[in-house]
């Protein structure tokens, strides 16, 4: 009888470390790469509006810069008319804006991607949650110890 119960519970481990690994862990990889996006947009859109605010409070009204071409290869250009701009807006559109119209989009663009943060964030917290409820599953059905924690951290 011993021996079918054995079976029985490396079964069940078994499948959960399958769900773990095939499922929980894929999930949570997916759910922190697609955050690490959105910072980055978030981080473009920062530094953005801190550019419009610096032409605006040196009231720059024409520029050199270089632009990049691809691949690293630069050339100078000239903006001879800063006062109004071209921002991506998404799905490989650009809007023509002037500087207050930039930040007002750039200010809503900011929240929601603040928003998308802090759901993916939540997310990942959930995910970890699972994972860490399927590893005490787990930890019960072989019989183990409870694993002592320290500060909050789990070893």
């Amino acid at each position: 009888m011993d021996v079918g119960i054995d079976n029985f519970r490396n079964e069940k481990v078994q499948r959960f470390e399958e769900f773990v690994d095939r499922r929980l862990k894929p999930d949570l990889v997916h759910a922190i790469a697609e955050r690490d996006k959105v910072f980055e947009q978030q981080k473009v859109f920062s530094d953005l509006r801190r550019n419009i605010e610096n032409l605006e409070k040196n009231s720059i009204t024409n520029l050199t810069t270089l632009v990049n071409l691809g691949s690293e290869v630069y050339v100078q250009g000239n903006v001879a008319d800063t006062q109004r701009i071209f921002v991506d807006v998404g799905l490989g559109f650009h809007v023509e804006f002037t500087w207050s119209e930039a930040l007002k989009f750039i200010s809503l663009k900011e929240e929601r991607l603040a928003r998308q943060i802090e759901e993916y964030t939540h997310l990942i917290a959930s995910i970890k949650a699972q994972i860490k409820l399927v590893c005490e599953g787990i930890r019960e059905l072989l019989q183990l110890p409870a694993e002592k924690t320290v500060e909050g951290h789990v070893f």
